[in-house]
């Protein structure tokens, strides 16, 4: 106990010179646990991404000769007409969403991409998506203004289309002054009938940036833009935990509802992607905190360096306390405690500093659906390798100073 008092007088007493020589150690650990927090909040944000894109299974049609060249490499083949998808039927989608255990819904789509225009105004590179009439129902995007598609929509080839909020404001200047009027996408012109609020808008999700994203019917994109009517096909699940298994399932039975004889449909498995990037995000976690370790390294050369400056300012002291009777031990202890304090400080300090930057980074970033989580296991590891810093870094110090000769010290001047 009187060496932890001996200690903290110690550095209470040089209070400027005691933060400067904890200054590395800050640094340090509040960079290792910041960047810790930012790589487990990517990966996290990958996770989710992934499982909420994992509750509507993408089926797709593969050829015999596909799954061939696929398990060999060195496979060639030349692609025919017989190994071409058939054409779809949503009916057959339907059919299948409904006999597959584990599947609660279906919804299809096909896709361009055009210039869309009101006036003066243009915008670049949207994605359209032409939905099916189950679309909005699993997707559950917000209607913020006007009214969705209708059955007679579909049947009569209306020339309709709904925008996404972000494109409507680009257009014009809010979501409810869309309404009713006519924008033209390839020279054809088509009446805003809805404005609704993708949350994923912008997001990874989409593959690419986009100038902004608006639906229409399926069967109007088909005819107007050369598109096949069912392009994609997606099965919702509710229990993430079965995709593989209820893909499966459903892409055996689709593959029967369509009669086809040289290729299967199967479900697009999202494991290997969650699992390289989840590597990706580690390697960048691992690379970017070695480097920070590194000033925790400086951080305890600084220590050492001051604790050794120390022992020369407090020789006389050390003798003294030698010739009353402190045993080389007692020196030790006191010495390495003093060093253990200022890391173990300097590690709290860092980690306040690092949850500051956490508390004010996650709104900025939670837009891009990564939220940095500080974990209990990084704090208890900051705080025990900032003890250890200061054992190795104080051995030094403290054991000259327990070496030191009583007498030789006293005479120190």
């Amino acid at each position: 106990m009187e060496n932890w008092k001996f200690a903290l007088n110690s550095i209470m007493g040089h209070k400027m010179r005691s933060f400067l020589t904890m200054l590395g150690i800050i640094i340090g650990v509040a960079s290792v646990v910041l960047i810790m927090a930012l790589g487990q909040g990517l990966k996290n944000g990958i996770s989710d991404q992934i499982n909420k894109e994992q509750k509507n299974l993408n089926v797709y049609f593969k050829t015999a000769a596909d799954k061939k060249a696929e398990e060999n490499p060195n496979y060639y083949y030349e692609e025919d007409s017989s190994s071409k998808a058939p054409i779809l039927q949503e009916a057959w989608v339907e059919k299948a969403a409904k006999d597959t255990e584990g599947v609660s819904g279906y919804y299809i789509t096909n896709s361009t991409t055009s210039e869309v225009s009101y006036g003066k105004k243009k915008v670049k590179g949207v994605n359209i998506t032409g939905i099916n009439r189950t679309y909005l129902a699993i997707k559950k995007f917000k209607i913020i203004a006007g009214r969705s598609f209708e059955a007679s929509d579909y049947s009569q080839f209306s020339r309709i289309i709904m925008l996404e909020s972000d494109l409507a404001k680009k257009l014009f200047g809010r979501s409810q002054a869309a309404l009713n009027k006519v924008v033209a996408l390839s020279g054809k012109s088509y009446l805003v009938v809805g404005v609704y609020k993708d949350p994923n808008a912008g997001s990874s999700a989409y593959g690419m940036v986009s100038g902004g994203n608006a639906i229409m019917t399926n069967s109007q994109v088909a005819s107007e833009f050369g598109a096949k009517e069912v392009d994609q096909i997606y099965f919702h699940i509710n229990d993430v935990s079965q995709a593989n298994k209820i893909g499966k399932a459903v892409g055996q039975e689709l593959t029967r509802l369509s009669g086809t004889k040289d290729g299967f449909y199967e479900n697009y498995n999202m494991d290997a992607i969650i699992e390289q990037a989840n590597q990706i995000a580690s390697m960048y976690t691992l690379a970017f905190g070695v480097i920070a370790a590194i000033s925790l390294l400086v951080g305890g050369i600084g220590v050492m360096n001051i604790m050794l400056v120390s022992v020369t300012e407090r020789t006389r002291e050390i003798g003294l306390r030698k010739a009353l009777g402190a045993t080389r031990g007692k020196i030790l202890s006191q010495f390495l405690i003093e060093s253990v304090v200022l890391t173990i400080l300097g590690g709290l300090i860092g980690l306040g500093l690092a949850y500051l930057a956490v508390s004010a980074l996650t709104p900025i970033l939670k837009e891009q659906q990564i939220i940095p989580e500080v974990s209990v296991q990084v704090v208890l590891i900051s705080l025990v390798f900032s003890a250890f810093v200061g054992i190795v870094f104080g051995l030094l110090p403290a054991n000259k100073a327990s070496k030191l000769d009583p007498i030789e010290a006293l005479r120190y001047e």
